[in-house]
């Protein structure tokens, strides 16, 4: 709950234009922070379980969301999938979350992608996921994702080697049709972004992240989250300060961004 305000803070570090691609979003779009996300009184008790297509402005525009828990892409997903319709899916991240329940629970930050496949919220030939390892209760622990048609790609597979191959192939498996980018900060290895709350060694590096990020450059963005950033688990602010670079480098390729 913490994050999106250390994210606000250190953001502060960040300039107008991006030297390395030449994207001038501030000059290209209305940019503006809305702030916090609340549960209103009259949303059901979990925070979110509602579409947030209640709390976003109508006509919805592309939208940049900072976390915070991993839950938050389901209702982000529910409301930009009711005008769009299903969704293709960048998904940058340790773990799949397509875990059905925890604790008795079918809505948690490891369950979002299945709950979005089970309201058809996801064009499941279009969805990738990048980074994906770690320890597991399975034996195959991707073979939900593998069932529904998705796109896994191991951390291992992304070892010692530039991205750039790779998004060459998803941007041709995502085509021009509407695409969301979720981006868990856990994806990196804790070496440069220990503050979250489920660390995964051997991860991706900023170098791959930033060539996942632009690498989608040119495809129909619909919107973007950048969670799961935990700053009490990082007294350094360098996990915020990755996740507010991050968030930059998504506003810079959102269709109708100039470059200078």
């Amino acid at each position: 709950r913490f994050g999106p305000r250390q994210i606000r803070a250190e953001s502060a570090m960040v300039r107008r234009y991006n030297a390395s691609t030449g994207a001038a979003p501030f000059d290209s779009l209305q940019v503006a922070d809305i702030g916090e996300t609340l549960r209103l009184p009259a949303l059901p008790p979990h925070p979110c379980s509602s579409k947030l297509s209640l709390l976003l402005p109508s006509p919805l525009p592309p939208n940049a969301v900072e976390g915070g828990d991993h839950t938050i892409t389901y209702p982000i997903l529910q409301a930009v999938a009711e005008k769009h319709g299903p969704l293709g899916l960048v998904h940058v991240d340790a773990h799949t979350d397509t875990g059905d329940r925890a604790l008795g629970e079918k809505i948690y930050h490891g369950t979002p992608f299945r709950r979005c496949v089970e309201e058809g919220l996801l064009d499941c030939s279009r969805v990738v996921q990048i980074g994906i390892r770690g320890s597991s209760y399975d034996p195959d622990p991707y073979k939900y994702c593998r069932d529904q048609g998705f796109r896994v790609v191991p951390a291992e597979e992304c070892w010692r080697r530039s991205l750039v191959p790779l998004m060459g192939e998803v941007r041709k498996q995502m085509g021009d049709k509407p695409v969301y980018i979720s981006f868990d900060i856990d994806g990196l290895d804790p070496a440069y972004a220990p503050g979250t709350g489920t660390p995964e060694i051997a991860g991706l590096t900023p170098a791959q992240a930033l060539e996942i990020i632009r690498g989608c450059k040119g495809l129909n963005i619909v919107g973007c989250d950048l969670v799961e950033v935990a700053p009490m688990y990082d007294v350094s602010g360098n996990t915020a300060l990755l996740g507010a670079n991050l968030l930059f480098e998504m506003l810079c390729v959102l269709p109708r961004v100039k470059t200078m």
